[in-house]
């Protein structure tokens, strides 16, 4: 018997190794299918693809020559009631109501091709807009006044964050609203405390207004965005950790630390960039070359964007204060029709940007689905509003116990008053990874309509508000209401004279 069941033993175990074997040699000697590197398309496929981005393409140049032409109107009929931003917001609506009512998705998938991307506003339309901002900034007054406008951008821009995003949680937890968690409504108050008072702006520009009114303005809404984008950024690197097992005040130091991280890494980073930049172009001759010369410019503009972005800070803080050291040391380091070139470049870029920013951004009330709630939206207007005030008036009075020219109270007012939201609240809000996407859309709808509110209310009825408390100054007084203009391009002819 031992003899039979030990061939049999035997021949049972070699079975069960040479299954094991071929187990384990079946998985080493065929691996995984791998995905191909490249999506496959048909040729007929391709063919469409191209079509509609060539449609795509023809549609967003359209818009942007007719927003153009309308410009050139305003300027020339001399409607200076109306500042640009409002009038191509207001065209941005009436094209896309006019392409929803002759279903222009048959000619090319537009409602998809044309929605807003976040990422392409980011690394394409914002980084000239900060830039120019910084690099065109009159030094003098802003640095005089650089105290007041850090408080208001960094310290005011916290505040309203956490007044917006406090309210919305609060009134979510008592029903009256939507629910959101409190990193998702900090993040809502961040993004929606980015203020761009664009036709603000304009209006002061045009009328002479007091010229600390203008520069605390200004100069808030530059840092401010920059400040805005960090603590938005801030709220999402808390929604992507486990915060469970932490306390609130450990989390608070988290925010703090990586805001600080944030703002004055991105902001060393872009001087940095900006002094090596003055330093090439001095050491290296490149006057007698100009094409070479305003290439090298143009490198070094987006160079700090693109190094914050790829090690984690923040770009659009690099490449403001990059564009302001660059303005302070290298422009002068270039040949006279360098120095005019890059102005006249800059504004031109600037201006397409902010138009094709305007017009998308009214586009985009029929580009995707909205989830309007009436009392999501009443409130979060209330507690903007609210938020604003906060920030201003409580920080005015503070601040006019160290300033030798005090802010009034009816500049306070207007500083209030020109709060107004733009493009960058709209792209954050797309840009944030909302689940469920319910969320998302309510968060995107309440936006615009935040900022088509605040563009077209606020900022259409400011210059009868400035006439009207009297805030203009003595010089803009004794001019022809006739001469008064809210373009931003006549800087364009004023810098070339100058030149």
């Amino acid at each position: 018997m031992a003899e039979e069941e030990f061939p049999n033993t035997t021949h049972s175990g070699f079975n069960v190794t040479l299954h094991t074997t071929l187990l384990v040699t079946t998985k080493l000697v065929l691996p995984t299918p791998a995905k191909p590197m490249l999506p496959v398309q048909t040729g007929e496929q391709a063919q469409q693809e191209e079509q509609s981005s060539g449609m795509t393409i023809f549609f967003s140049l359209l818009v942007l020559a007719i927003c153009i032409i309308l410009v050139h109107l305003l300027i020339r009929y001399k409607l200076h009631f109306l500042p640009e931003s409002v009038a191509v917001v207001s065209l941005g609506i009436l094209m896309g109501a006019v392409i929803k009512l002759i279903e222009f998705k048959k000619l090319a998938n537009w409602k998809e091709e044309e929605m807003f991307r976040p990422n392409m506003f980011f690394l394409l339309l914002l980084p000239p807009i900060i830039f120019e901002s910084g690099y065109s900034l009159h030094k003098g007054n802003f640095f005089q006044n650089i105290g007041s406008i850090t408080l208001f951008a960094v310290f005011g821009t916290a505040i309203s964050a956490f007044v917006v995003g406090g309210g919305i949680y609060f009134l979510g937890q008592a029903d009256v609203i939507s629910k959101l968690n409190m990193t998702d409504s900090f993040a809502f108050g961040s993004l929606i405390s980015a203020v761009d008072p664009v036709a603000t702006i304009a209006i002061f520009n045009a009328l002479h207004v007091d010229p600390v009114l203008n520069m605390l303005v200004f100069g808030e809404s530059i840092l401010n965005d920059a400040v805005s984008i960090v603590l938005t950024n801030t709220a999402e690197g808390l929604t992507r950790k486990n915060m469970s097992d932490v306390s609130g005040w450990q989390t608070f130091l988290q925010a703090l630390g990586y805001f600080l991280k944030m703002f004055f890494g991105s902001a060393a980073l872009g001087t940095l960039t900006g002094l090596i930049s003055a330093l090439v172009l001095k050491h290296i001759d490149l006057r007698k070359t100009p094409s070479l010369e305003f290439g090298m410019m143009i490198i070094f503009a987006y160079l700090p964007y693109g190094l914050a972005e790829g090690i984690s800070l923040s770009g659009i803080m690099a490449i403001l204060f990059s564009g302001i050291v660059m303005s302070h040391y290298t422009h002068h380091n270039l040949s006279p029709v360098t120095q005019i070139l890059m102005q006249q470049t800059l504004r031109t870029v600037a201006f397409l940007c902010e138009t094709c920013v305007f017009a998308f951004l009214g586009l985009s009330i029929f580009s995707f689905p909205h989830k309007f709630e009436i009392s999501f939206v009443i409130w979060c207007i209330v507690l903007v509003l609210f938020g604003r005030a906060v920030n201003i008036f409580p920080l005015s009075y503070l601040l006019n116990f160290f300033r030798d020219h005090k802010i009034t109270p009816k500049m306070m007012f207007i500083m209030w008053f020109s709060g107004l939201r733009g493009a960058i609240p709209y792209a954050l809000s797309l840009h944030l990874d909302l689940e469920p996407m319910e969320k998302r859309q309510l968060i995107g709808t309440t936006t615009i309509v935040i900022v088509l509110f605040t563009i077209l209310l606020l900022g259409g009825s400011t210059m009868p508000l400035i006439r009207l408390m009297d805030i203009e100054d003595a010089k803009a007084r004794r001019r022809n209401k006739k001469d008064v203009n809210l373009s931003k391009t006549e800087k364009m002819k004023v810098g070339l004279k100058c030149t």
